[in-house]
């Protein structure tokens, strides 16, 4: 890993940037539009949204306004809670690639595993994917035992599940059986809102590597293989966020950072969301 470029390789064979820009919030128009115009500029070449966020028709936008040439780009977006079951997952995602403007989009998930419809949802994804709409299809804020309950009726397994990640919040069971499943793991929320930046431990790490706080933490993320996806609207944080290729933690940074974990959300539990 030595630049925003570069990528994890999934088990259909698609290749994912392991750094990417999340514009959860960005309001859709300029601000979600600069934003990406900034990460291109800066290196990124993912870009993940959500039919949620109602920014997909911004995002879409930036993509056909860069000189960057779509092949070269990934493309992520999400189903909602509201479009689950095989027929309103299809038109949930015609709605997305309509606003987007695009012919396919690089990554389509399942944004939360809503109890009793995510299975008949998956089968609508396993069409789009058949069909080359999606190169890759895989769930987003998945535990253990959704993905169990997926894989008794799935006859293609998610490519990735995007979850809150965080030294605060470091999922070991679930990245084990994500790693022994072949599903690489995705990262939202992994700067704890700024809520561990002065943290001594976070802070030790910043100074000894003579790097920022959300650096070390992204860099924490790589370290352990997960993909991961700081959002931010600011030039200057975006370019920060993208400065994690030029070191490395070593194994006591690594063991100290693991040693806060608390289980501790600031999002929704997936088993009551």
């Amino acid at each position: 890993m030595i630049s925003a470029a570069d990528c994890t390789t999934l088990h259909n064979g698609v290749k994912m940037p392991w750094l990417g820009l999340g514009v959860y919030k960005a309001a859709d128009g300029r601000e979600v539009r600069n934003a990406i115009a900034a990460a291109l500029d800066t290196g990124y070449r993912s870009i993940d949204t959500a039919a949620f966020y109602g920014n997909e028709r911004g995002v879409g936008l930036a993509v056909r306004e860069s000189s960057i040439s779509r092949e070269d780009l990934f493309i992520t977006t999400k189903l909602w809670n509201d479009a689950h079951g095989q027929r309103p997952a299809r038109r949930a995602f015609e709605e997305s690639l309509a606003a987007l403007g695009l012919e396919y989009v690089d990554l389509y998930l399942i944004h939360w595993p809503i109890s009793g419809k995510f299975t008949d949802t998956w089968k609508a994804l396993e069409e789009i994917y058949g069909e080359g709409r999606a190169r890759a299809i895989g769930v987003s804020n998945f535990e253990i035992h959704h993905l169990e309950t997926l894989k008794k009726t799935a006859d293609v397994l998610p490519m990735v599940n995007q979850v809150e990640f965080h030294p605060r919040l470091t999922q070991e069971p679930l990245r084990q059986y994500c790693r022994q499943e072949g599903i690489q793991l995705e990262a939202w929320s992994p700067l704890t809102r700024g809520d561990i930046f002065s943290h001594p431990v976070v802070q030790a790490a910043a100074e000894k590597h003579a790097k920022t706080p959300a650096q070390v933490l992204l860099r924490w993320d790589l370290e352990h293989r997960v993909v991961t996806i700081p959002k931010s609207v600011r030039r200057h944080r975006i370019e920060e966020n993208a400065a994690i290729f030029d070191f490395q933690l070593d194994a006591e940074d690594m063991v100290a950072l693991d040693g806060l974990n608390e289980n501790h959300r600031y999002g929704p539990d997936p088993n009551t969301f």
